[in-house]
Formats: structure tokens, C-alpha cells, sequence
């Protein structure tokens, strides 16, 4: 698990350096490089979402969200996820008005993606780190954006990551027997769908439950196996 621990730590890193700077700009400034981060996030997200083909691969998508919806919504993924960062909050006695908005966007903007997926088998069968090194990278990176503009909350998105990408590296031997190409890229579309969901929220300041959409990925996985 040497990928999840670095990139456990490079979110960490990240979000001190970013918190830093938080409040060094004046408001103004502050506005207009969320709007940038947003688009950004849109971005990443449309790519991911172009990767699948235009026919089965489309339909394959749109059942994954409608069935991941419901699941989600039953599950209330989106309230579990905000109330662990309500309780963090108050366990550091913070008073951000953004931290639990920063943990939340931050921890689904770490986890949603193939990168995390696919880097936590390679890890865990291979004691190969290279694709969570990258993703390391990466997160550092957006975390000191994120952290300068929503606070220490999004500190707090490494302990969903090290769980989640951990329980993967767990079960790498047999995520690897169906993590086929195919079922690969319907998990990369509809993550990449999701990921633009998270920055249309940012963008424009709606309530999208995106967590509650997080099943859609593992459904898509199941589909894909299924009708693939």
C-alpha cells in the first residue's frame, strides 16, 4: 500500500501549503479561482466521460447512474459523507464555514476516477506504486488550489482515500479478473460524468448529490461484465 500512503500524504502536504496561503487574497480573488478550479474540474470530467463509445458504452452509462442513483440514495451516501465531516469539524474545533464543503467536493474529486482504482490493484497485486505515485502527484497539487480556497476540511479527504484505495489494494487479486478494457472505460465515463457533476456544483453553486451517485461506478462495473 506504499501508493495509498504517499498519496495519503501528498493530499496532506498539499492541503497545509494551501492553507497557508487561504486568506491571503482578497475576496474577489478568491471568487474567480474557484470559477477557474471549477471548469478545470469540468474539464477532467468531460474527458473521462468522452472515452466510452457512442452506442452500448452510452447506454451502459445512463443505467449505471439511474440504478447507482437509487442505491445511493438509499444508502444516503452523500449525508454519511457530510455528517463524518460535521464530526470532524467539531473534533478540531474548527469554525470554517467550508470545511465540511471542502472535505466532501475533495473526497469524491480523490476517490471517483480509474486512476485510483486501477493504481490501488497495481499496488496491492503487483507492488507496482507508478500509477498512485502520479495520482499523488496530481492531488498534491489540486489540494493546495482546494485548500487555499475551502480550508483544512479538504486535510481530511485522505482518510476516505486511504480507505477506499486500501480496501481495493485488499481485494486486488480479484478487482483484476474483471477490470477488463472494456469494463474499464465504462467506470472511467460515468466517473468522468460525476467529476463534472462536482464541478458544475462549484461552478454554479448547486446541490447535485453526487455522493449518492458513487455506486454508479460499481454498478457500471457489473454491467459491463454482464452485457459486454
Amino acid at each position: 500500500m506504499i501508493g495509498t500512503i504517499v498519496n495519503v500524504i501528498a493530499i496532506v502536504v498539499g492541503s497545509i501549503l494551501g492553507f497557508l496561503l487561504k486568506g491571503k487574497l482578497p475576496e474577489r480573488f478568491q471568487n474567480i479561482v474557484i470559477k477557474g478550479i471549477s471548469l478545470a474540474v469540468i474539464m477532467i470530467g468531460l474527458q473521462m466521460a468522452l472515452s466510452v463509445e457512442a452506442t452500448t458504452g452510452t447506454l451502459v452509462v445512463i443505467f449505471s447512474l439511474v440504478i447507482g442513483g437509487i442505491i445511493g440514495e438509499f444508502l444516503e451516501i452523500e449525508n454519511r459523507l457530510e455528517s463524518l465531516g460535521k464530526k470532524i469539524q467539531k473534533r478540531f474545533k474548527s469554525n470554517d464555514g467550508l470545511f465540511v464543503q471542502g472535505f466532501v467536493q475533495s473526497s469524491l474529486i480523490y476517490c471517483v476516477g480509474a486512476m485510483a482504482i486501477m493504481g490501488a490493484i497495481q499496488d496491492g497485486l503487483n507492488n507496482d506504486p507508478s500509477i498512485l505515485f502520479t495520482k499523488s502527484l496530481l492531488d498534491g497539487t489540486a489540494s493546495i488550489a482546494f485548500s487555499a480556497t475551502f480550508g483544512i476540511g479538504v486535510m481530511f479527504s485522505a482518510i476516505p482515500v486511504l480507505v477506499y484505495q486500501g480496501f481495493i489494494s485488499l481485494l486486488s487479486s480479484w478487482a483484476q479478473k474483471i477490470l477488463v478494457p472494456n469494463t474499464i472505460s465504462m467506470m472511467t465515463a460515468t466517473g468522468g460524468l460525476l467529476i463534472m457533476a462536482i464541478g458544475i456544483n462549484m461552478l454554479l453553486e448547486i446541490k447535485i448529490k453526487i455522493g449518492n451517485l458513487i455506486p454508479a461506478i460499481f454498478v457500471a462495473i457489473i454491467i459491463a461484465q454482464i452485457f459486454l
